[in-house]
């Protein structure tokens, strides 16, 4: 049968997906946590080149390609955006003495053995405040981060936790994007939907304390409190310590909590947090500079911590790196990480590779149980293939909202599916905006943290279980509202 008269079939429709798995695997193997400096970026477009062979073979046109390819990466644009004003906030947060005041006083109170419990704690309720599960990992996660590696736990466990904490926030907090998105795609009302998700999120992040208040305790063994006390002494010697060095966090996240939209307050914070370096850490300012004057030393290390590498001199080597950052130049890997997976994912799109997968899935729809599963499936898959969790939501809430009405549910039950698969796996993708972003702010790789982000993992567990064992599962009352 000619192209021109028939659809994409399925085995063709994996083939870049596949070859896509294979590369990256083999990149984890050759090149380890350096992947993401090329390697990566170029599978993508390796696998992107296939989906294009495939799609000229459909008759799509290079036109149309470029246009799919465009209208992807003009999706991911504030994300990027976003990525290098977070990489510009991290170094005047640094040079200011923002983060190591987090890190001085974060040593002084929290408790090593409950330390990954707290953290999780601590990132939900500031994103629960912002809203912003980004703004709470590259702010409060950056300094838990370095409080996690003074006490000597690992990076990647306490990035799970920074990650797992700052999430659930996001998920339930009616300041955020995806909160107000996933009740938009399935036709809820806003607050029906996050008390409604409270029947897994609350279990979820139950769970999650456990897991990390058990781990804080079997780690204890390994804190040497004597490190501790020099890293605050090391702090202390090279900055000005101060506690109205919090009045930066404070006054971002009370910009964030007016609804101004996550573009402007960063900048915002990043400007804020320029001002505090030249007021509380002269000395820093000279250091980083050279023999210039003052106003010219002000300008010079400003500037410098918000577009390049910026390493405070500091007498204990043993946190030079914990005292350094990469400015918005930093970020750049992660944003080509990206670029380059919004050109796989348009690919997909434009050929119909994603569009006869997800409609593959749903022919195995056969009971509420199979439907949730299927949803979580589409979710992961599309935060896999379109590398971008908005992307998830939208196109999975499109898919599945009348095949949910159909099988008699109300639409709280998509909506909550959709922010407990499509919301929180998306950071668990090294190539997703999510994943990668997460990854550029901590500094961790994604494929490091990932297996402990204990919330993000057990929320699409949860609400594929309530839904086989029919727990809190709601359905339609009436002819009338099946219809509507």
């Amino acid at each position: 049968m000619n192209p021109k008269t028939k659809t994409i079939s399925l085995g063709e429709s994996l083939i870049p997906i596949i070859l896509l798995i294979i590369l990256l695997s083999i990149n984890a193997i050759i090149f380890g946590d350096g992947a993401i400096e090329g390697a990566n970026q170029f599978s993508l477009l390796i696998a992107a080149a296939f989906g294009g062979i495939i799609a000229l073979r459909y008759h799509k046109t290079w036109d149309d390609l470029q246009k799919g390819i465009v209208k992807s990466i003009g999706t991911a644009m504030p994300s990027m955006l976003i990525l290098l004003l977070i990489g510009s906030l991290a170094g005047t947060w640094m040079i200011s003495g923002v983060v190591p005041a987090m890190i001085y006083y974060g040593l002084e109170f929290l408790n090593p053995k409950l330390f990954l419990m707290l953290s999780v704690i601590i990132c939900a309720i500031v994103s629960v405040v912002s809203g912003s599960s980004w703004s709470t990992i590259a702010t409060i996660g950056v300094a838990l981060l370095g409080v996690g590696n003074a006490m000597e736990y690992n990076n990647a466990l306490v990035a799970g936790a920074i990650i797992s904490g700052a999430y659930f926030g996001d998920k339930v907090s009616p300041l955020s994007d995806t909160t107000n998105l996933a009740p938009a795609m399935a036709g809820v009302d806003l607050f029906v939907h996050i008390r409604y998700m409270m029947y897994t999120t609350i279990p979820s992040i139950i769970i999650t304390l456990i897991i990390f208040l058990a781990i804080g305790f079997t780690k204890q063994g390994e804190i040497n409190p004597e490190s501790i006390r020099e890293v605050q002494v090391a702090i202390k010697d090279t900055f000005t310590i101060t506690p109205w060095l919090f009045l930066v966090p404070i006054l971002l996240f009370l910009i964030i909590s007016k609804k101004v939209p996550a573009l402007p307050a960063i900048f915002a914070g990043t400007l804020i947090g320029g001002v505090f370096a030249i007021i509380f850490q002269p000395q820093i300012i000279q250091q980083i500079s050279g023999n210039e004057s003052y106003i010219q030393a002000c300008y010079h290390t400003v500037m410098q911590s918000i577009f390049t590498d910026v390493s405070v001199p500091v007498q204990n080597e043993n946190i030079q790196d914990l005292l350094s950052t990469g400015g918005m130049a930093g970020m750049l890997n992660t944003i080509w990480l990206i670029l380059t997976a919004m050109v796989f994912s348009g690919i997909l799109e434009t050929a119909g590779i994603l569009h006869k997968i997800t409609e593959t899935m749903l022919k195995a729809v056969s009971s509420t149980g199979s439907l949730v599963t299927t949803t979580v499936a589409s979710c992961g898959f599309l935060n896999l293939t379109a590398s971008d969790q908005y992307i998830s939501i939208v196109v999975t809430g499109r898919m599945f909202s009348e095949t949910y009405k159909d099988q008699n549910l109300k639409p709280e039950v998509l909506s909550r599916t959709l922010e407990d698969a499509g919301t929180v796996t998306s950071v668990l993708v090294p190539w997703n905006t999510c994943g990668a972003a997460q990854a550029g702010a901590l500094g961790v790789a994604t494929v490091a943290f990932a297996p402990f982000c204990f919330f993000n993992i057990i929320s699409p567990i949860m609400t594929i279980l309530m839904a086989y064992f029919d727990i809190k599962i709601r359905k339609l009352t009436d002819t009338s509202e099946k219809s509507s």
